[in-house]
């Protein structure tokens, strides 16, 4: 549904967004992660055409930025970072004013907005005045305005930024009704907002894509932790599908390891350990979450920042 591919923004000297591709499929819910100044809020400008590529291209369907720029963001939701509304408008007012600028026939309109109202749990508000609304009602109205014309894609920047934890649950509630009719990207730099809504990740570095997975294959891969009664670094090191040994810490007599191995080779680890005879404690996969993958990803980043000077 969405092809980009070799994107590129530079500001001057400063290259915001280096070569990055990806495709995101219909109906998938994305997480754009990263730190503060990554990337994300750029590609996302630049996916909603309110930003020119400086190299590269962005395909919605069999259209192009740039050449077809109005009829992708018609089909289009979004919620900038900071969402410009009207603060002495009334909520319902405002939405009625965004469904004309939507396009949204004026026959329709009253049953837009009122669905719209209906989605983000606005009700108790539409007759209020924004600058009345606390952060998160502001950010419901955000939302409001970006489904008004039923989009197929919805992006979100940072869209609990600022939030309250109600507020949060509330949000992440929304997005996953979004996303059982339109493809969802969410940008964000909270860890837990990817873990809790995604189904997929992009993580950005400085600029370039590091990182593109399902979080359901983030699993995979992992290594197995074993906690036993003694050394036992020979017996597990002759395991079949083991490949590394690596001793952790000894603590209480007890000797932990981890070991390059899928779950697959657990049976055989605890096998060979008992004819060692070995006590075993412990036999898990290690825990491989987006936390961890993260910190990794960055770290690798880091000392090749190092590296190169």
């Amino acid at each position: 549904m969405i092809q980009v591919e070799h994107l590129t923004r530079r500001y001057g000297e400063l290259t915001a967004v280096d070569d990055v591709s990806f495709h995101i499929g219909q109906g998938e819910v994305v997480g754009l992660l990263g730190h503060n100044g990554a990337g994300k809020t750029t590609i996302m400008k630049m996916l909603t055409g309110f930003l020119e590529p400086t190299a590269g291209f962005i395909r919605v369907d069999n259209l192009r930025i740039g050449e077809d720029t109005r009829a992708i963001q018609n089909r289009i939701g979004y919620l900038p970072e900071n969402c410009p509304l009207y603060p002495e408008m009334t909520v319902i007012d405002y939405l009625d004013y965004q469904a004309g600028l939507h396009g949204v026939p004026e026959y329709k309109r009253a049953p837009s907005v009122a669905r719209a109202i209906r989605r983000t749990a606005l009700r108790e508000k539409a007759s209020d005045t924004i600058q009345t609304l606390s952060r998160g009602y502001r950010q419901r109205v955000g939302v409001a305005q970006a489904i008004l014309h039923e989009p197929a894609i919805v992006i979100l920047d940072e869209p609990t930024n600022g939030l309250d934890p109600t507020q949060i649950l509330h949000m992440r509630e929304l997005i996953r009704e979004l996303a059982q009719e339109s493809t969802v990207i969410v940008s964000t730099h909270i860890l837990q907002e990817v873990q809790a809504i995604c189904e997929r990740v992009l993580i950005l570095r400085a600029g370039r894509l590091v990182l593109d997975s399902r979080l359901d294959a983030l699993q995979s891969g992992r290594r197995l932790l074993v906690s036993v009664d003694g050394d036992a670094t020979a017996a597990l090191a002759r395991v079949d599908g083991v490949e590394a040994v690596e001793e952790r810490g000894r603590a209480n007599g007890r000797f932990t390891y981890a070991l390059a191995a899928n779950d697959e080779a657990a049976p055989a680890v605890a096998a060979a350990l008992q004819a060692a005879g070995r006590k075993l404690y412990v036999l898990q996969p290690e825990p491989h979450d987006l936390e961890t993958v993260f910190a990794e990803v960055n770290a690798i980043e880091s000392a090749a920042e190092v590296a190169h000077g």
